[in-house]
């Protein structure tokens, strides 16, 4: 939707759109959830949803839907020989909704938050008559009972679906919502090329984090091994960290985890992590013992009791845990009781609504 965002606001004083977003994948697909295509009245046709496998099918409802105004959502699986669908084999959903002149002001409003680089997230009901509502950090105004959940994607960096799946009357005040964000995600770097490593990429990927390995040992740390890595890089882990933080690419929302059990390597890279001006959370892996011996080093090469502090080690929640896979679990359920300022404490033992209140 971004690369159309300048055309659509060009014709809408003239000319209404209906505007097809992929709001929901499955398996393989062309493209990711957010694409986009605008069709015109007279026929003309802006970017692309799948590269052509749907486009004629999601043209017909655009048609439909510029003429009645009900917005439409559809779904697409594999194709056969008789349907309409994707030879890739995966699922789509395609919400189309009817866009004019009306729309000029929060559509204007996400062009400017864009072209000042601002994250922003733009949130649209899946109903016959969409309510729109655009998005920022901090932004507290409560709308459709959606706030929380919308404000975490957009924290995270990613498009997703919330609310309520079948809206009863019970769940009027949350409908079904498409929340597309404009921001890049998260990220998580990880030190040390080992098997609690490889689950914790697989697990934190699926949450959206963009997923850094690196590790000094070429042997060790290459893409085959970790393949749910966004990037997996060869360098002293200290080293790689400054420079990410000199081209500006460390922020809060940033994690840092050290899962090297190696001084020589973990007691740089928490020194350089403790040092930075602003980052979201640094764990480290190890046992009591260890953390104890790194807390040493650490005030050895001058960090204060107060810095060290904010390591989280032992690294993980009280799980038992044992497996690498159950380890990636312990951890990232700490991490994101850490982002939202949570207890991590049973549901059950706890009083009152499951959710924050908005």
């Amino acid at each position: 939707m971004r690369d159309l965002l300048g055309q659509m606001l060009e014709l809408l004083p003239d000319h209404d759109l209906a505007l097809a977003r992929i709001v929901d994948r499955t398996g393989a697909g062309p493209r990711e959830t957010g694409a986009a295509m605008a069709v015109t009245g007279d026929g003309r046709v802006l970017g692309s949803l799948s590269g052509g496998c749907v486009e004629s099918a999601v043209l017909t409802t655009a048609h439909q839907v510029l003429l009645d105004g009900h917005a439409s959502l559809e779904r697409f699986a594999a194709a056969d020989e008789i349907t309409v669908g994707l030879p890739c084999g995966g699922e789509i959903e395609v919400f189309v909704e009817r866009l004019d002149r009306t729309d000029l002001p929060i559509l204007g409003a996400l062009h400017r938050a864009l072209e000042a680089r601002h994250p922003v997230a733009y949130a649209t009901t899946l109903a016959s008559t969409p309510d729109r509502k655009l998005l920022h950090p901090g932004d507290s105004h409560p709308w459709r009972g959606l706030d929380q959940d919308a404000a975490a994607l957009l924290t995270a960096g990613h498009n997703g679906l919330i609310g309520a799946q079948d809206c009863t009357p019970a769940q009027a005040d949350r409908p079904r919502t498409f929340v597309q964000v404009f921001r890049s995600p998260a990220r998580m770097i990880l030190a040390g090329a080992n098997d609690y490593t490889r689950a914790l990429t697989v697990a934190a990927a699926t949450l959206g984090y963009h997923v850094t390995v690196v590790d000094a040992r070429e042997t060790f740390t290459t893409p085959p091994r970790f393949p749910s890595a966004h990037e997996v890089v060869v360098d002293w882990p200290h080293r790689y960290l400054e420079s990410e933080q000199a081209a500006a690419r460390i922020d809060a929302r940033t994690v840092i985890c050290v899962l090297t059990h190696d001084p020589k390597f973990d007691v740089p890279l928490l020194a350089s992590a403790l040092r930075l001006p602003t980052v979201g959370f640094i764990g480290a892996l190890g046992s009591r013992r260890a953390h104890t011996d790194r807390t040493t080093r650490l005030h050895e090469a001058g960090l204060t009791p107060r810095e060290t502090a904010r390591i989280r080690s032992p690294l993980g929640l009280d799980l038992n845990a044992h497996t690498p896979e159950e380890t990636a679990i312990s951890i990232l359920a700490q991490i994101l009781a850490d982002r939202s300022g949570t207890t991590a404490k049973p549901l059950a033992a706890l009083h009152g609504p499951i959710h924050r209140p908005e």
